[in-house]
């Protein structure tokens, strides 16, 4: 021992000089910045616990998540937090006014959760902050007069929260903004004049407020605005102030639904406009006769007072997708040259909308080409026209509006291979044929773009995308899109890796995130800015952290340690390195130790076994391939024989999972305290050495999508898939009728439902549920829970997708699409078709019993109609058209009951022949008239679209 430490002292003294860079390099965070970020983590109410990982350590050295530091060390020896960055964690509580003290911070990104409050005063404090990201809140409370204190603030996003009060007149002082964001709040009084002092500003959207008073004038001094959306608000009696003409470089301008009165201005000026927004207001006179620019995608004038003729300046614009002068108090005559002279291309389309005005007539041709579409109903026109004109121009409907739309361009000459696993897709347009790969998925959103018809410009889209990431253009692919209020273009984008390598290595995946979440794009206004909605990294990009931690040590700093260490290791003894060694195998075991003793600590619930790592590696033979029976987006299935001779199912998750983390806690929680018949049971739980395992009742039948797979070879009767579906739903209406509290299940799907040894169904994976909401301060229930859009493509309810607000009918539409896999043995999406489409679709055509699933034999063509009359009342778009999970169960019990044969129901059977001489249904079934669109399938929160108005 005397001669270690000698040798110990004697490296200590020849190192002391070199070894002092490595201790100021090696300082941990800022004690103040560690402080804040603990009182931050504990203002917020994390229900899935996406901040499990927050330790009690420096966050840079323990990975706290969504933070990252400094690479290099601050002149006070210390390192620093550079971003926060929490989007879509579905966290509540509030923001802890600690935040101030985060004071190098460049980026603070609370985006689309549920935090409630008012935003703390203290962010006025950082100076360094770049970009402020708080919409999709539930902040309310005045807007602090702070905030106009970060001189330099370039994005400012407080929109889709619940705030009131005045804009600060100190936002003046944001030399640096170029994007203000204050929609869809209750904010009130004037806007300031002030905001005319921001020279930088390029958006600037204040829509969807109480504002009032009138427009100022001085915002056309600004000299970079792009974009001015003030729609929904109240300036009654303003007019359009006449200097607006003269904003040469504005893109866009929104005034929907203002209150205005006046004329509309000459607005000669603007050379650059692409969209212009002037409905239901109370505007009068005429139409200005002054030629609009060229560039003119969208005119919008409608629901005013407008008087006289259509002007020639509305003719001959090349680029026009809509116009719309209905309901208003126009006469004359409408000239074809508005269309005749535009050359479409094959997704081009022109609107016309001339209803409910004193129009008398059509100057020239007669016969528009099928791009465009035009309504002259409620006109003099229609009361003399002929049939024909009729038929082309006095319609009820409009018409030709792209509302939604998924991209066709699928591998079509792929249809007869599978790519190895769910999370990998064939790259559509990849020069390699028939090419799988895993992409990135990104829920995305254009809040003001300059058109109103997409399919043209999506060439052009993808391009802009893949030139700003740094990428080829095969690899940008939109996969659907759809218009929400408000004119904001909504779409699910996949961005796949090179065709030379099928998945995306870290440092690229951490690039392409960067570029999304701190709004490095370059601008473009034509597409205007975008809303970041969703940026989950789905297996099997999981483990990848949202940011790389960084060594913590500056470049120049590193290169003196390693000369001086050099030189001092070399004046060493051999001995050192074997104290080195020997003391970094105790301090990594004196950390694994606490990591498994705080980990075990962490999870403790009665009734649920806590197994070993140990005993579930001697039940798997050590996870070995043979015992591999499944696997997922959490991680592998394993057969597992337990001590007593029990037979289990292990769902062990990947390694670093972060959809592992973030469901196991809850998963546990919720079945431990739910017992039933129809629901799979959990035995236990292994959460040591750094292992996150469920240990469930084994269903030796697999899942039910197994059994309906093409590739299986047995199938399912008739009477076996009725059974199966009452199951199901037996054990959702216990979710949602008899456990205390009650459960949303917020996924259920086909691969989710699993099957006994007799066939019996029970419903799994609780990893996604949420609580059902409980009574408010008045006594009542609410019928919904608001909450971030999560779930399965194909089996997502249409309304959720669109409101964000799940309810038990949520679950209904879900177990709707599993009927009609269990009618079709169809999957819920494949190859960008979507089940609910296609079985529609042959209703209506008559010829819905060419795709029920032939192998399962007989049935009774009565019991058969009446279960997909069932099934698709389940799936309509809107949540009152659907029954309630016990209608859904009595009307199993009452389709089961009419079976004859008690064999067909218990035994699966490949008899193909028919119980009776089957017809398509006739008209008078009761099955709803349905619309639904494609999707194509994967593992994202956001799926089915519903039919949604643009505007």
């Amino acid at each position: 021992m005397l001669g270690v430490k000698v040798c110990v002292s004697a490296f200590v003294l020849a190192v002391s000089i070199c070894s002092f860079q490595l201790l100021v390099a090696a300082k941990t965070t800022n004690p103040s910045e560690v402080n804040a970020l603990r009182a931050i983590k504990s203002s917020l109410i994390d229900p899935m616990k996406h901040l499990a990982n927050w330790r009690k350590g420096d966050p840079c050295t323990s990975h706290w998540t969504g933070v990252l530091c400094s690479d290099t060390v601050g002149a006070d020896g210390y390192m620093h937090v550079e971003q926060l960055q929490l989007l879509n964690m579905d966290l509540s509580g509030y923001l802890a006014p600690e935040v101030g003290h985060l004071s190098n911070i460049t980026v603070l990104d609370f985006m689309w959760n549920n935090i409630t409050g008012s935003i703390p005063k203290e962010i006025g404090n950082i100076s360094t902050l770049q970009l402020l990201l708080l919409n999709g809140n539930k902040f309310f409370g005045y807007l602090p007069d702070e905030i106009g204190y970060l001189h330099q603030l370039n994005r400012l996003q407080v929109d889709q929260n619940q705030l009131s009060g005045p804009i600060p007149k100190s936002f003046s002082n944001l030399n640096e903004l170029r994007h203000l964001d204050l929609n869809n709040n209750s904010i009130s009084g004037r806007i300031p004049s002030e905001l005319s002092n921001l020279t930088n500003l390029f958006h600037l959207f204040l829509d969807n407020n109480n504002l009032s008073g009138s427009l100022p004038s001085e915002l056309s001094n600004l000299p970079s605005l792009r974009i001015l959306q003030l729609d929904h608000n109240h300036f009654v009696g303003a007019e359009i102030p006449a200097s607006y003409g003269n904003m040469s470089k504005l893109f866009k301008l929104s005034l929907r639904n203002c209150s205005l009165q006046g004329s509309i201005p000459d607005l000669s000026g603007m050379k650059c406009l692409h969209y212009l927004d002037l409905s239901w207001n109370l505007l009068s006179g005429s139409i200005p006769s002054h030629r609009v620019s060229n560039n003119i995608t969208t005119i919008d004038l409608s629901n005013n007072h407008l008087n006289g003729s259509i002007p020639a300046n509305l003719s001959d614009l090349p680029d026009l997708q809509y116009l719309s002068l209905a309901n208003n108090l126009l006469s004359g005559s409408v000239s074809s040259t508005i269309w005749q002279n535009m050359t479409f291309s094959p997704t081009a389309r022109l609107i016309l909308d001339f209803r409910n005005n004193s129009l008398s007539n059509i100057l020239g041709d007669l016969n528009p080409p099928a791009n465009v579409s035009i309504s002259l109903r409620d006109n003099p026109f229609c009361q003399h026209a002929s049939q024909a004109n009729i038929t082309y121009f006095c319609g009820y409907e409009v018409g030709g509006r792209n509302t939604s739309g998924n991209s066709t361009n699928q591998s079509s000459g792929c249809l007869i291979q599978a790519c190895p696993a769910d999370f990998f897709e064939y790259v559509p347009a990849s020069s390699k044929q028939c090419y799988c790969a895993a992409p990135l998925k990104i829920d995305y959103r254009l809040k003001s773009p300059s058109f109103s018809n997409f399919p043209p410009h999506e060439h052009q889209f993808k391009t802009y995308l893949a030139n700003s990431l740094n990428l080829e253009l095969y690899q940008v692919f939109v996969n659907y899109f759809i218009w929400e209020p408000g004119c904001r273009l909504r779409m699910h984008l996949k961005i796949f890796p090179t065709y030379r390598s099928n998945e995306f290595n870290r440092s690229e995946v951490l690039r392409v995130r960067h570029m999304f979440t701190t709004w490095k794009f370059p601008p473009d206004n034509f597409f205007g800015p975008y809303d970041l909605l969703n940026f989950t990294l789905l297996w099997p990009y999981s483990s990848v952290a949202s940011e790389p931690q960084s060594s913590l040590i500056s470049k120049g700093v590193l290169a003196g340690i390693v000369l001086g260490s050099v030189a001092c290791v070399v004046s060493v003894s051999v001995c050192l390195v074997a104290i080195l060694v020997t003391r970094r195998r105790a301090t990594s075991y004196h950390h694994m130790s606490r990591e498994r003793a705080s980990s075990r600590s962490s999870v403790k619930i009665d009734g649920v076994k806590d197994f070993t790592f140990k005993e579930m590696a001697l039940a798997t033979g050590k996870f070995s391939d043979s015992a591999q029976v499944g696997q997922g987006g959490y991680g592998k299935v394993y057969k597992g024989i337990l001590p007593d001779k029990t037979i289990v199912a292990i769902k062990r998750a990947h390694e670093g999972s972060l959809q592992g983390q973030k469901e196991f806690l809850t998963e546990i929680e919720i079945l431990s305290r739910l017992h039933h018949r129809n629901l799979v049971s959990l035995l236990g739980y292994c959460d040591e050495e750094q292992e996150q395992m469920l240990v469930y009742e084994f269903m030796p039948n697999g899942t039910l999508r197994d059994w309906l797979s093409a590739i299986s070879e047995d199938s399912l009767s008739f009477g076996t898939r009725l059974r199966i579906a009452l199951g199901s739903a037996k054990g959702i209406l216990y979710h949602h009728t008899e456990a205390d509290p009650p459960i949303f299940h917020r996924d259920i799907k086909a691969s989710n439902i699993l099957l006994d040894s007799k066939l019996d169904a029970k419903v799994a994976d609780f990893g996604l549920s949420r609580l059902a909401p409980v009574p408010n301060d008045d006594g009542a229930i609410p019928d919904h829970v608001s909450t971030v859009v999560k779930g399965t493509p194909g089996y997502l309810d249409p309304e959720y997708f669109l409101t964000c607000k799940l309810t038990a009918k949520s679950d209904v539409y879900s177990l709707g699409v599993v009927f009609l896999e269990l009618w079709t043995g169809m999957k819920a999406i494949a190859h960008g078709k979507n089940i609910v489409r296609e079985v529609n679709m042959a209703y209506q055509s008559g010829k819905v019993f060419s795709i029920i699933d032939n192998r399962m034999g007989s049935y009774p063509f009565e019991c058969a109609e009446k279960f997909l009359a069932l099934a698709l009342r389940c799936c309509q778009d809107k949540n009152d058209a659907r029954p309630s999970m016990s209608d859904v169960v009595k009307e199993l019990e009452n389709i089961l009951s009419i079976m004859t044969s008690e064999s067909d129901i218990i035994l699966p059977e490949s008899s193909t022949t028919h119980s009776e001489s089957l017809t398509p249904p006739s008209s008078s079934a009761s099955v709803p008239k349905h619309v639904s669109f494609d999707v194509s399938g994967g593992d994202l929160d956001s799926g089915v679209i519903p039919t949604i108005t643009p505007c």
